[in-house]
């Protein structure tokens, strides 16, 4: 069995030797635009999995570090995501309270659980089976994250302070029972904020007749 070559076992070998002063510079600038988007985005992807807001800094740099030094693809995007989150959230949630330190290590030791399966998973070259996965499953899966996420969010949104549910239904219904106590500055600065980033972003998306 032949031993692999050191380019198999670091990339940036492949790649590091090629890189001049100016391309550094580019790459750094990149790499400075995408924290400025990244490490805020990344404490929200930490408190909708009910952790503290550290934690989502971690996931934001770790994932990005490992990928940089042992990544196979220069265009592969590594960190936390929504939909993680939330599965995160549903799965833990009924065993421990959110943001304890039980709840911590149960993540943890979730998070160690699936890094070994993925990593099993792709020594076995069993990505390929994404490719008989149903368009239809991924559009449910997406949308039903969404869903669960802005009813996880409605509760901020509307200033209230209520405690973790194990399932959306039962978030909403609680959300409902107190809608007599809403926020208002809490309410009219989110709307504004939505206001403002609708049409921003409908706007970049399919330019100026998009709205």
């Amino acid at each position: 069995m032949a031993w692999p070559d050191r380019q198999s076992l670091l990339p940036l070998l492949s790649w590091l030797p090629r890189q001049t002063r100016a391309s550094v510079g580019r790459d750094l600038l990149v790499g400075l635009s995408g924290a400025i988007l990244a490490l805020p985005q990344s404490i929200a992807y930490a408190l909708i999995a009910g952790l503290p807001p550290e934690y989502g800094l971690y996931a934001a740099i770790v994932p990005v570090l490992i990928a940089c030094l042992w990544g196979s693809s220069w265009h592969l995007i590594c960190g936390p995501t929504a939909a993680i989150s939330i599965v995160l959230y549903a799965s833990v949630s009924p065993l421990a309270v959110p943001a304890s330190e039980d709840y911590i290590t149960l993540i943890l030791l979730l998070t160690l659980l699936a890094g070994v399966f993925q990593w099993l998973l792709g020594m076995l070259r069993f990505g390929a089976l994404v490719n008989f996965v149903s368009h239809s499953v991924v559009l449910g899966f997406t949308l039903g994250a969404a869903v669960v996420i802005a009813l996880g969010q409605l509760p901020n949104l509307l200033g209230l302070e209520l405690p973790n549910q194990a399932t959306a239904l039962n978030s909403l219904s609680q959300l409902l029972q107190h809608l007599g106590e809403v926020d208002r500055p809490s309410l009219l600065l989110g709307l504004g904020t939505l206001a403002l980033g609708s049409p921003s972003s409908c706007w970049r998306r399919a330019g100026p007749d998009c709205c």
